[in-house]
């Protein structure tokens, strides 16, 4: 089950927790600089170790050669952020291990030689990080990562050297957008090295109002005071985001009502729906939800959230659409979405 078929803890607020893992083949030069033939060693190992030797995960893990995809599959990948931008434009070294639930993915050759992908729904990297610590041990057993003893794991990003460990939350924070708290909150994450982006990480928007918050250093930390620190300012940022909903309650209920309405009525009857403009008003309709407005599920909305952008749409209609047929064809899918699935207003 992926993630966004799952309301996970804290799930009003928060969508999913991500644990990334960076990891190098001790005698592999970096993929930046690496050759056809040591790419290819760096996927057989992979393979080897994840695929071939009989763990209790092999069975539930695939192996998908991004060389073999088009532009489209790839690109679904990104949106349903199983794979990187930069490994979706430089694919022809890379490869791609996949659970197949989508709650594990492991890229090979994108910055680094491994980087292991744990998603769980809502607040819970620890779940995720629990996989993935499997998965890094399986990997473990039979290679030799580039490690150094002061240092950490050695990495192609100095950031990532240390654990290697990246910790990511994806929240929707539409009440601090729309009171412009949004700005204050960011500036004070920032000052604790805690990074923020938009939904497809780094140099993207936060389309939806939705942000991953997500650490900037590993070196010198353990991983558990890295996943407990994520998890305590995630609890945070939610905690500000129900109380800037539970004031816009008292001090604007008509006007948020008014805006949720019309948000669900746009997407329930709209003809022609950018993709843009879809995810701008699921925010509102989601918001609206968790004010208790409106009756649609949570899962319903996160499924929406991805399956309406431009590559899963096209994917689902089995061609290529032109913008315009993107947007009627978009249109149509959540209308009939919300008309199944909606309790209504």
């Amino acid at each position: 089950m992926s993630w966004f078929d799952e309301k996970g803890p804290e799930g009003d607020v928060v969508l999913s927790s991500r644990i990334r893992l960076a990891r190098n083949f001790e005698d592999l030069p970096f993929p930046d600089i690496i050759s056809v033939e040591q790419s290819q060693v760096a996927i057989k190992r992979c393979k080897e170790a994840l695929l071939d030797k009989g763990s209790s995960l092999s069975p539930q893990l695939q192996f998908l050669d991004l060389k073999a995809m088009d532009d489209t599959s790839r690109q679904a990948l990104v949106e349903k952020h199983l794979i990187s931008p930069d490994l979706a434009r430089n694919y022809s070294k890379g490869g791609l291990i996949l659970k197949n639930d989508n709650s594990v993915s492991i890229m090979i050759n994108e910055e680094d030689h491994i980087r292991i992908q744990c998603f769980a729904a809502g607040l819970n990297p620890e779940a995720a990080w629990d996989i993935a610590d499997k998965i890094d041990d399986l990997l473990e057993e039979n290679e030799s990562f580039a490690f150094d003893e002061e240092l950490g794991y050695i990495t192609a990003c100095p950031t990532n050297v240390g654990t290697g460990l990246r910790v990511s939350v994806m929240m929707h924070l539409p009440a601090l957008v729309k009171t412009g708290n949004i700005n204050n909150v960011i500036e004070n994450i920032n000052k604790l090295g805690i990074t923020v982006r938009g939904i497809y990480g780094e140099g993207t928007q936060a389309l939806g109002d939705i942000f991953q918050i997500s650490n900037q250093v590993t070196l010198g930390r353990s991983e558990r005071d890295i996943i407990g620190n994520i998890r305590g300012l995630a609890m945070e940022i939610l905690n500000a985001e129900r109380s800037t909903i539970e004031a816009l309650l008292k001090s604007s209920k008509l006007q948020i009502e008014d805006m949720v309405y019309r948000a669900f009525g746009l997407l329930s009857n709209a003809r022609v729906l950018t993709s843009e403009e879809t995810l701008r008003l699921l925010s509102d309709v989601r918001m609206g939800v968790n004010m208790g407005m409106i009756d649609v599920p949570i899962t319903v909305l996160n499924k929406l959230l991805i399956m309406t952008r431009p590559a899963n749409l096209q994917l689902m209609c089995g061609r290529r659409l032109e913008p315009y047929e993107r947007d009627i064809k978009r249109a149509e899918y959540v209308k009939e979405i919300l008309k199944t699935q909606s309790g209504g207003v």
